[in-house]
């Protein structure tokens, strides 16, 4: 279950990356926040995963209700996008499971493959809707890099990420006017 899970948190981010239409960005978060929900769970952090799960699964909702009403998957010139996640999934799974040691490889895959690819689809995005599901990934996954140093942070900071998904998901930021 836990290695299902860190493939589907690089799938949700994978698709996030790909995708323009707030469909497809849509569902790309909430495959995103259900995998780390799922590996907080796992990870005995029951109320971490409850707060994920909600936070995250209500940023979706808002996500597919702003937008492009269009799937928006692998738009004409994408081909990078598409290099990019694959090369990033497989960076993140190298990194995992032989540079870093110990158990929780599934949870270090997820959690680095989904910080790599939305750092990039911030970096390289100028439509609100994609840029805005990024940030919200992006904060959904620091809080498992954050939940992963074994200091014991408890669900505080998957709260405030969740928090953080469900605020920039209600933001309605207006694209580049060409000027």
């Amino acid at each position: 279950m836990i290695v299902a899970a860190a493939f589907t948190a690089w799938l949700g981010a994978a698709v996030i990356v790909l995708s323009d239409g707030r469909r497809a960005l849509a569902i790309g978060l909430a495959l995103t926040a259900a995998a780390f929900s799922a590996l907080a769970w796992a990870g005995g952090e029951h109320l971490a995963a409850a707060a994920i799960f909600v936070g995250g699964g209500a940023a979706a909702v808002l996500r597919s209700q702003t937008g492009d009403d269009v799937w928006g998957v692998m738009p004409p010139g994408s081909t990078p996008r598409l290099i990019l996640s694959l090369a990033g999934g497989l960076l993140a799974l190298w990194i995992a499971t032989s540079l870093m040691t110990g158990p929780g490889a599934p949870a270090r895959f997820a959690a680095l493959s989904v910080l790599g690819l939305m750092g990039a689809r911030i970096l390289t995005e100028t439509k609100p809707p994609a840029l805005l599901t990024a940030l919200s990934a992006l904060a959904l996954s620091v809080a498992m890099v954050s939940g992963m140093s074994g200091a014991g942070a408890g669900p505080s900071p998957y709260i405030a990420a969740a928090v953080v998904a469900l605020g920039v998901s209600v933001v309605h930021a207006a694209g580049p006017d060409g000027a």
